[in-house]
């Protein structure tokens, strides 16, 4: 009996301990269409996607064989609130450099999100269109930015708006029509932000660093015109794009966390180690931010936001391929 009461009281303790670290109503980082669609009145639904247009182009399907397949991409979860990517990041300036693709000062989030119609005090799922993986990290990106900013009711649709039509639920077509928000930016996370000296720091005492790039990108075949050398940050491991997804049913989603064991055991990446994700710009850096300290519960883990354009610039060394 006493054995019994234990087993009780441990549970209990474990659900206030989810409770605190994904906030309340939410179940974890990621939900599916099911317990969104059951959930829809209690949620900000924050639709971020770089396509606009879409929000209110009706969707297109096949049937095959019985099955209703997505062939065109359009629509959005009833209610959702549309969040323009391109305002998501902004310029700053470091050391008398601008560089771009930054995130937003505290103030300028808060209106930015207010603008759109985040209400605070409620738990918020954000939802990218979900046909690529570029679409993941784009979710996280913003469920970043948030925790950033001291909210910690997220939680990022798995699949996306794609999964949630693969999955037969109502579409709306409508234009935007957000009321006024009241979502509250607290002061910056510093645990959750690196800088150049921070990235700098890590690699000169041999400190895990994470490539989110491709692997073109990390070995210096490729580089983006923003980025004025080609290659990595000295001892970085690659975490790419390509293992940090897979399609299901039309939609993209994030694997398992035993399935992200195995994956970082075959990359060199210890997933208890205090680390550093960056990228180009610090898009893709937030998708293995997110897998890391969201998935994996590492709590040590920051996005070096200026990334691989602000390194660069800085004229700061990579290493590469001979």
């Amino acid at each position: 009996m006493k054995r019994f009461f234990a087993g009780v009281l441990l549970a209990i303790v474990a659900a206030m301990v989810s409770s605190v670290a994904f906030g309340l109503g939410v179940p974890g980082p990621l939900v599916t269409p099911a317990w969104l669609q059951q959930h829809l009145a209690e949620v900000n639904v924050l639709d971020v996607r770089d396509d606009l247009a879409s929000f209110t182009k009706a969707p297109t399907f096949t049937t095959e064989s019985g099955k209703k397949t997505l062939a065109g991409f359009g629509g959005h979860v009833p209610g959702a609130l549309l969040l323009d990517f391109s305002k998501v990041r902004t310029s700053r300036v470091i050391d008398g450099r601008e560089i771009k693709w930054m995130l937003p000062t505290q103030a300028d989030f808060q209106a930015l999100l207010r603008g759109v119609g985040v209400q605070n005090g409620r738990p918020t799922v954000i939802v990218s269109d979900g046909t690529s993986a570029g679409d993941l990290d784009m979710a996280a990106r913003v469920y970043w930015s948030m925790k950033v900013y001291g909210d910690n009711s997220l939680a990022i649709l798995d699949g996306g708006t794609a999964a949630w039509l693969e999955a037969g639920y109502p579409v709306n077509t409508d234009a935007a029509k957000p009321a006024a928000g009241n979502w509250v930016a607290g002061p910056e996370n510093r645990k959750l932000f690196a800088d150049s000296n921070d990235a700098a720091k890590a690699a000169a005492q041999g400190k895990q660093l994470v490539d989110a790039r491709p692997l073109a990108f990390y070995l210096g075949l490729e580089r983006k015109p923003i980025v004025l050398a080609a290659g990595h940050i000295k001892g970085a491991e690659d975490f790419p794009p390509e293992v940090r997804a897979v399609k299901r049913d039309g939609s993209m989603h994030f694997l398992s966390r035993a399935d992200y064991e195995g994956v970082f055991k075959h990359l060199g990446v210890n997933t208890h180690k205090s680390t550093i994700t960056y990228c180009n710009t610090g898009h893709l850096a937030s998708g293995a931010w997110f897998v890391l300290h969201e998935v994996m519960q590492n709590p040590n883990v920051a996005v070096y936001d200026g990334s691989m354009y602000e390194w660069t610039t800085e004229k700061r060394p990579v290493v590469g391929l001979p």
